[in-house]
């Protein structure tokens, strides 16, 4: 692979990054380990936690440079990268906060004997973390965030087009006072990825990517025996069954299906309606959805940006076309213009029609006709992903049943874009295994040890 930043909306490359040669990667390696056995041995939760808040500081102080850039690498709308920036500092800022109580000592009552038993959390060691290219701020954040302030260090591959900001972060954790070796950004190759994870000294792996990246880390790790978090792919629902607002439900959708270009693993993507309102919301869903261009990234009104790249609005278009193919009715738009994509509705997406069963990683949404809450339970878990979903109804004892009845690791009722630092995030089924955030995020990567006292 190869790591360049070519700016999704000319089309330019703007510089190419060389890959880390196996000596640097070796050294790298051991940087880490060394911090890992002298620096976080020798620090304090507080101290480590001091550290991490000034990582956060320094993504406001940098606010508009690190904004500008992971625009020009992956064409985010800079009024969301700028966004993104404060969602990181706010990620960060929280851990500083809470993590040092994540880690107190936690007292075990025993059912017979004297004595005490307490669980105690410390360090696994060195960690590498894989990251994408949509969100390349706030995927780092909730992974070296709370790992760094519990002691373990950092090895950070990111995604081959988003090599600026990865230098622009590993430059904010040396300003912000982290030693040499505390969190190391490595343009590794994927075949470089292999001989770090068998590294007996890396102890752990978090791969934010696609099914089959994921699929590949964790077959790796698993034969070293390596914990391993992974958040995939969705192709989250959103179930409308009843609704005072028929025009903010549908705005609601609209923000929910274009967050980041449509290019966020938890946005919705699937829209499933009620019978009696399924004529009305969509009538008011396309409309809004054509109301909105892709324009230029960098003109701060703009509310859809050109896809990541080339191949990404190729793979889109072809996957709007299969789509066509097996039945699907194509409602509006899905027009393409080099990395730039219309927004598209499709109806009529039935079960054998393999649209049903993928993501769609852009602008484009599906809407399906339930006859009944049973029916759009039916549909929102006939699918192989189950990462987060969407329930709007007015009847909060029917909110309650069908949140229980989605297969997804997230359930928001009555809201959208309603992530949180403090809030876990993570999926079941093949969207993944383990959470980030919150305070679970904060306990995939700890030694929970058990000190019994007689």
């Amino acid at each position: 692979m190869s790591y360049a930043v070519t700016n999704p909306a000319t089309g330019e490359t703007v510089r190419t990054y060389d890959t880390i040669s196996e000596a640097q990667l070796d050294a790298a390696i051991a940087a880490a380990d060394e911090a890992h056995r002298t620096w976080s041995k020798s620090t304090t939760v507080a101290q480590r936690a001091n550290l991490i808040r000034r990582v956060g500081e320094l993504h406001r102080e940098r606010r508009q440079e690190l904004a500008e850039l992971i625009t020009r690498e992956m064409g985010k709308p800079i009024a969301q990268s700028l966004s993104e920036v404060d969602f990181a500092a706010d990620i960060y800022g929280y851990y500083a906060d809470h993590a040092p109580g994540f880690l107190e000592d936690e007292p075990i009552e025993l059912l017979a004997g004297e004595g005490s038993a307490v669980i105690r959390r410390s360090s696994l060691g060195v960690l590498l973390g894989v990251m994408p290219w949509n969100f390349p701020y706030y995927q780092v954040a909730r992974f070296a965030g709370p790992n760094l302030i519990i002691g373990n260090t950092i090895l950070l591959k990111h995604a081959g087009q988003c090599p600026e900001s990865a230098a622009a972060m590993q430059q904010m954790f040396i300003d912000a006072g982290f030693p040499a070796g505390a969190y190391v950004n490595i343009y590794a190759t994927y075949d470089q990825l292999e001989r770090v994870i068998a590294d007996p000294r890396v102890q752990g792996v978090s791969l934010t990517g696609s099914e089959r990246a994921g699929a590949e880390v964790a077959a790796i790790a698993g034969k070293h025996l390596k914990k391993v978090v992974l958040e995939l792919g969705g192709s989250d629902p959103f179930i409308l069954l009843s609704t005072d607002d028929l025009d903010a439900a549908a705005q609601n959708a609209v923000d929910a299906r274009l967050d980041n270009s449509g290019q966020s693993c938890n946005a919705s993507k699937r829209f499933i309606v009620a019978d009696e309102l399924y004529e009305p919301f969509l009538e008011a869903f396309t409309a809004k959805l054509a109301a909105i261009e892709a324009t230029d990234p960098a003109s701060a009104d703009s509310a859809l940006g050109p896809l990541s790249s080339l191949q990404a609005a190729e793979r889109l278009e072809e996957q709007v076309k299969r789509a066509i193919q097996h039945g699907a009715n194509l409602v509006h738009g899905g027009s393409r213009d080099g990395a730039f994509f219309q927004t598209a509705v499709l109806t009529n997406v039935t079960p054998d029609n393999p649209a049903s069963k993928e993501e769609f990683f852009g602008p484009v949404a599906q809407v399906y006709r339930a006859k009944d809450e049973a029916d759009a339970l039916r549909i929102a878990n006939d699918t192989p992903y189950g990462l987060g979903s969407y329930v709007y109804t007015t009847d909060p004892e029917q909110a309650l049943r069908v949140a229980d009845g989605i297969e997804a690791g997230m359930v928001f009722v009555n809201v959208v874009l309603a992530d949180g630092a403090e809030l876990p995030f993570g999926g079941i089924k093949r969207s993944g295994s383990g959470r980030e955030l919150g305070r679970f995020g904060a306990d995939e990567f700890v030694n929970k040890k058990l000190i019994r006292i007689g």
